[in-house]
This record gives structure tokens, C-alpha cells and sequence, in this order.
């Protein structure tokens, strides 16, 4: 939503082997993050700490891809929701802080990817017009030519 939420929380969850659900671990309020440290901001690793005002948890994201686009994501929330205080950001790419994105740039890949099936539908439409324009003068000129071949065979077989 584009309102601040009453509270906003991160929670760690784990998945043990063998097992298809999830296990809440901890939880914390945005607020109570301190700093996230990406470990690498060079190397593309999974792994990633949060330090919070009453102790730090190391984390392991499912792939690098998925801890950026998790740190991404927590700097805005964090630049948007919390007023005072914001938690430091360090040894992250600054890519994931800046303005243009990875969202942004996956958000403007989608939309130019709308935007040309938009106009090759449009386009699409616009030829079927014109093949149905063209069906109905087509049946017309068969009506024409069989009303006028009818009208030359009754006037031969008398």
C-alpha cells in the first residue's frame, strides 16, 4: 500500500530436510534493524547478516539472486517506513541502494514487454478489421455473381 504500516516485521524461518513446511525461527520490527551487512559486495555469495539492537543473525538466502533481491527490497521499506534511524547498508552492491535498480530495471522490462504486446495486439486487431472488411466485400461480389449467373441462366432456358 502506499501507507505506512502500523508495524512491519522481519521473520527468519527455516526448513529442516525432509520436511515441505517452514518453522518460524525469529522475529524482529523493522524499527529494531540496526544494519545489514551483504559480506561481499564484489562476490556473489548467499549469505548476509542483520544486526539488530539486541543482537545480529546471520542469514542464507536460496540463491545470491534471492538475497539481493531481499536487501533491494528491505532498503526501500527500511528508506520509506522508517523515519528516524535508518539501518546502515554495508558490503552490498550499490546497485541494490541506488535508483535504478534491479526492480526498477525488471519493472521496465515488464512494461516495455506489455507495451509491445499491447501495440502487436492493436496491430493484430487492426488486420483482422480489414480481412473482415474484406470477407464481406468478398461475399457480397459472390452473392452478386451468383444472383447474376442465376439471372443469365433462367434467361437462356426459356
Amino acid at each position: 500500500t502506499n501507507k505506512k504500516p502500523a508495524q512491519a516485521f522481519l521473520t527468519k524461518v527455516k526448513q529442516f530436510e525432509g520436511s515441505s513446511s517452514f518453522v518460524k525461527r525469529s522475529q524482529w520490527t523493522i524499527s529494531q534493524l540496526r544494519q545489514v551487512n551483504g559480506i561481499d559486495s564484489v562476490r556473489d555469495c548467499p549469505e548476509f547478516d542483520l544486526i539488530f539492537e539486541n543482537g545480529s543473525d546471520q542469514w542464507v538466502a536460496g540463491s545470491a539472486g534471492e538475497k539481493c533481491v531481499f536487501v533491494q527490497v528491505l532498503h526501500h521499506t527500511c528508506q520509506r517506513f522508517i523515519p528516524e534511524r535508518k539501518p546502515e547498508f554495508i558490503n552490498c552492491h550499490s546497485k541494490l541502494l541506488g535508483g535504478n535498480s534491479i526492480l526498477h530495471e525488471a519493472a521496465d522490462s515488464v512494461s516495455s514487454a506489455v507495451q509491445k504486446a499491447s501495440q502487436a495486439l492493436n496491430e493484430r486487431g487492426e488486420r483482422l478489421g480489414r480481412v473482415e472488411e474484406k470477407t464481406g466485400e468478398m461475399m457480397n461480389s459472390a452473392q452478386h455473381f451468383a444472383d447474376t449467373a442465376h439471372k443469365l441462366a433462367m434467361k437462356h432456358k426459356c
